[in-house]
């Protein structure tokens, strides 16, 4: 028996839309080639920025976008990025391939990116090897509005008005990459950092701390005894993946798995649903008003790179696997919006989990593009707690609820419910029970497909893309729903 049971007079928490962010760092061909073009490019491009992958951005929502990294933050001084392109010194990115970047794209190339994007900015700023002093400056360059130097420099590069910033990171995996420091050591650094990281004028700076990786519980514990009072946000990062390497990359194929391979990967997805509240529970106990957001800044699937690109650049297939971690993440994303406050998937373009893949003037979008279009319905909605009984999918040792879902009233009134089955083989039906709202019609999409490995490629780029859903009927006590295998689906009730 499969019943979702849902109740909208009990409604009460916004579901940020924060939560369905983005990530996008200098990584392979994530900034340069899918994000920036150059203005001279014979892709069309809007001061050097990518039309098309712009449109489709906007069609996901986009409502904030984190950068410059990831590990990439913590090695990039800003100063090197900003003036007259041809005058930028070139830089090699240590961390991913050894390349040379020319610092083509930087502070005033992001922030034109976001305001293409209509989304809010999320920098973080460089703990690892920099300084107080230049993120201090790098604060002061955004967002002061009046005349000192940062300012007469930032005019002085054809930006003579402030730009708002509201989420600001003081570094980023300060326990790894970020400088493989303790969190006693990062938690004193954090607040000396985040000190001199000022408010300027009516901008007020929202400051994420590093957090942990995975389940280290001691990270957190540390950071929210001694800089709790201090931060907005504590940032968490938990990438799904069959096995990590000791060069930190990734077994497994993108693409070419069986069924033990699929059901591993849901199954390590579901356990973000531990981490949050484990994570959350040690905040409760310094924070029981939930003043500091959880921000899981970084997450998503990592699998071994595609046969013959670079193993630094982290290109990855997309497939069906990916939309349905990505849409039952999104259910203990938003289950638990009361703390969870933003996320951001790794990554925007061209690297990991993407929204888009670019080759050359090609582009197309991945099925988990597709989830993200399908669930941004729940974005600043309400969130209306479900209760799943579901029957449970097992294969090869894992087992796991079939049936995964998320319900919200949006500012129109109308009732969204987004739910997905897991299960390979097997259609399913669910018994939807709605008390607190009378609809009267239900329209829905599907994303579906007949191969667990199914994705798009340049080739054929419609695949897996979501279509007209017939198999949801109101009844007089909520709605019946016949849910394919292997399938996302969109409701709205109304």
């Amino acid at each position: 028996m499969n019943e979702i049971t849902l109740d909208v007079k009990i409604a009460k928490t916004k579901i940020d839309r924060n939560i369905y962010g983005h990530f996008a760092e200098h990584l392979g061909r994530c900034i340069y080639e899918g994000i920036w073009v150059g203005e001279d490019s014979s892709i069309p491009n809007v001061r050097g920025i990518r039309k098309d992958v712009v449109s489709a951005l906007r069609r996901i929502k986009v409502p904030v976008l984190r950068w410059p990294g990831g590990c990439f933050a913590d090695e990039y001084h800003w100063m090197d990025g900003i003036g007259p392109r041809q005058d930028r010194p070139s830089m090699v990115n240590t961390h991913w391939g050894g390349v040379v970047e020319n610092n083509h794209f930087g502070t005033h190339e992001f922030m034109d990116l976001c305001e293409q994007l209509d989304c809010e900015p999320y920098i973080c700023g460089n703990v690892g090897s920099g300084t107080v002093k230049e993120m201090s400056q790098w604060v002061e360059y955004v967002t002061f509005d009046g005349k000192n130097p940062m300012a007469d420099l930032r005019a002085a590069n054809g930006h003579s008005d402030p730009w708002r910033l509201k989420y600001f990171g003081v570094g980023n995996e300060n326990w790894g990459c970020g400088g493989r420091m303790t969190p006693e050591y990062y938690s004193d650094l954090y607040r000396q950092y985040g000190l001199y990281a000022r408010n300027y004028g009516e901008n007020k700076l929202y400051r994420i701390a590093c957090g942990a990786r995975n389940d280290d519980y001691h990270w957190t514990e540390v950071l929210m005894a001694k800089a709790a009072n201090y931060m907005d946000g504590l940032a968490l990062h938990y990438y799904t993946s069959v096995k990590r390497l000791p060069d930190g990359s990734r077994e497994g194929s993108a693409t070419q798995f069986d069924e033990a391979g699929w059901i591993e990967i849901i199954s390590k997805g579901l356990f973000m649903d531990e981490l949050v509240r484990k994570h959350g529970t040690i905040m409760d106990k310094y924070d029981p008003e939930k003043k500091v957001a959880m921000i899981v800044d970084e997450w998503g699937t990592w699998y071994a790179v595609e046969p013959g690109t670079h193993p630094r650049f982290l290109y990855q297939q997309n497939t069906m696997r990916d939309a349905i971690v990505a849409a039952t993440t999104f259910d203990i994303f938003n289950k638990h919006c009361d703390r969870v406050r933003m996320a951001n998937i790794a990554q925007t373009v061209n690297v990991l989990q993407a929204m888009v893949l670019t080759q050359g003037e090609k582009m197309l979008l991945t099925p988990s593009f597709h989830v993200f279009e399908m669930y941004a319905v729940h974005q600043d909605a309400t969130m209306v707690p479900v209760d799943v009984q579901s029957e449970r999918y097992e294969h090869a040792g894992y087992n796991v609820p079939a049936i995964s879902a998320s319900a919200s009233v949006d500012a129109d009134g109308k009732l969204n419910i987004t739910l997905s089955n897991a299960n390979p083989h097997k259609d399913v039906t669910v018994s939807l029970f709605v008390r607190g709202f009378k609809g009267s019609q239900v329209s829905g999409r599907v994303l579906h497909a007949e191969a667990m490995n199914a994705h798009n490629t340049f080739e054929n780029p419609n695949v897996v893309e979501p279509k007209t859903f017939n198999g949801a009927q109101l009844n007089g006590e909520g709605i019946e729903i016949a849910m394919p295998k292997m399938s996302v689906a969109a409701l709205a009730v109304s």
